[in-house]
């Protein structure tokens, strides 16, 4: 069947690629919205993003994880999952997702699941190992069963997914790969100023360090007292594909810009060189931001969804815990926003929504902000950028909406339980300690069950994880702590922590 394929990237691919897209407003009507309907979801959880910029961030092949939170549709009778990954997945992390589900037997839930691995280690993209294993896609393909109630779920959808999607046969439910420039840093920019949205002032589309020095001399002319700017890679993922530059000192001038930028050039992925961030940037393009001052500054989030019927879904808001040297990786967050501002962001983000929507993208995206208090008591914020993939926040919100069926009230900022009880969590990506090495998946369940950590259904209290498999090499795991509120919640993963470090301390 694969000889019968239309070359990758040709124009009967792309054809054959919006026949396939063509089915997902259907699709969304008569299945998604039915609990009993028969549907296979494929789910391709690979990051297909810039390789270096991966390869800065620990225990990164084990991110294909972070989707596991769609076994929880198996709770749905007649919806089958087929969940494929590089490498096989230990069974004691799928029967720990599967031990979640409320109200199906586990064997019930397990007959609907097929697990495939490409046993492929490298880097290199899995729905691009996927491609280059015809024997495994004609596993996929007799997996399906009817195409016509099945789509593919992927974290970020590039030419590879596209690919995969025509050769399964199957909708890709994400945003077409032709439109994946709106999710870049350049264009989140253009977005914003269509939504009139504020933005940071600054410049994009640069094509290298040369060209962001030439932008960065001309903020210094609109803004003399700048201290500071930001350059920020097209593709980067989770800040590690930006980079401070201090103005401080500085003489006047292009020429004194263009022989410090590399001095003072910092990189915000760790171990990566001044140089060799300039190659890459030079590779993929990118923006130049003012650095945003503030005592007290925040970055908080909005999620939203544009379905196959061009609807924007306002999912929630959050703030992004942040680290790293100048603050700018992604470790985790807290759910919900402070309610101080949070409608506000529903504004925004529905305003960007719209330009996107109207742009032909589809699918999840966050809209990332920098806030920064006011003296009347009020708050500035900036849109700084689009994320449109499953991103970090992705995982947390569907645990917590799937374990208490709650939703997230627009109107309130707050996210309820059918009996009206507030919940929130905070979770991180980022949980790392030497002393969590050496920790099988076995030993984090045992310790769960033994000090009573995991998720009560009766309390709709407690603990949710992932990124287990990463746990016992690189002393990592992610985490949900649902709570009724941030304080609590907080807590939680701090007793995670400290039972973690005591119990593999030796």
């Amino acid at each position: 069947m694969s000889s019968q394929l239309p070359q990758r990237g040709s124009p009967a691919e792309r054809v054959a690629f919006e026949a396939l897209q063509a089915r997902l407003p259907a699709l969304f009507r008569e299945v998604f919205g039915s609990r009993r309907a028969s549907r296979t979801v494929v789910v391709v959880p690979g990051l297909s993003l810039d390789a270096d910029v991966l390869a800065t961030i620990a225990g990164v092949r084990h991110y294909e994880e972070r989707m596991l939170g769609m076994l929880m549709l198996l709770r749905l009778p007649n919806t089958r999952v087929v969940y494929v990954t590089s490498e096989p997945l230990a069974p004691a992390v799928v029967d720990y997702y599967l031990g979640l589900l409320q109200g199906v037997p586990p064997a019930h839930a397990r007959r609907r699941l097929l697990l495939l691995s490409a046993f492929d280690a490298s880097p290199e993209p899995l729905a691009r190992k996927l491609l280059l294993r015809p024997r495994l896609l004609q596993r996929l393909r007799e997996a399906i069963g009817d195409p016509a109630s099945a789509h593919l779920s992927v974290f970020n959808a590039t030419a590879d997914e596209l690919s995969l999607a025509v050769a399964l046969g199957i909708p890709l439910y994400a945003c077409d790969p032709a439109l994946a420039h709106w999710g870049g840093k350049s264009g989140s920019r253009r977005a914003f100023r269509a939504a009139g949205v504020p933005l940071s002032d600054g410049a994009e589309d640069l094509s290298d360090l040369h060209a962001a020095a030439e932008a960065i001399e001309a903020l210094r002319q609109r803004q003399p007292g700048l201290r500071r700017v930001v350059l920020k890679m097209n593709e980067g993922f989770s800040g590690e594909g930006n980079a401070l530059l201090s103005l401080e000192g500085l003489s006047a001038g292009l020429p004194a810009l263009q022989k410090a930028l590399l001095g003072r050039l910092k990189p915000e992925a760790k171990g990566m060189s001044a140089e060799r961030y300039a190659e890459l940037y030079g590779h993929a393009g990118g923006i130049v931001e003012a650095w945003i001052e503030g005592d007290g500054k925040r970055s908080p989030s909005v999620q939203l969804r544009i379905n196959p019927l061009g609807e924007v879904e306002l999912i929630s808001t959050h703030e992004q815990v942040l680290g790293g040297d100048s603050g700018q990786v992604f470790l985790g967050s807290s759910f919900p926003a402070d309610p101080a501002y949070a409608c506000e962001l529903h504004r925004m983000g529905r305003a960007v929504a719209e330009v996107l929507r109207d742009a032909g993208v589809l699918g999840r995206m966050a809209i990332d902000f920098v806030s920064v208090p006011q003296a009347d008591g009020g708050w500035r914020h900036h849109a700084i950028e689009i994320n449109l993939r499953k991103g970090g926040t992705t995982l947390p919100l569907q645990m917590l909406q799937y374990l208490t069926d709650g939703r997230y009230c627009e109107h309130s900022a707050r996210f309820l339980t059918p009996l009206g009880v507030e919940r929130c969590y905070q979770a991180s990506d980022n949980l790392i300690s030497p002393l969590f090495r050496g920790l099988l998946p076995e030993d984090l369940i045992d310790l769960l069950v033994e000090h009573q950590l995991h998720f009560d259904p009766t309390r709709q209290k407690g603990t949710v994880f992932n990124l287990i498999g990463a746990l016992s090499e690189h002393g990592k795991l992610g985490l949900v702590s649902i709570s009724e509120n941030p304080q609590e919640a907080h807590a939680g993963l701090e007793r995670v922590r400290a039972l973690l470090e005591q119990a593999n301390s030796g």
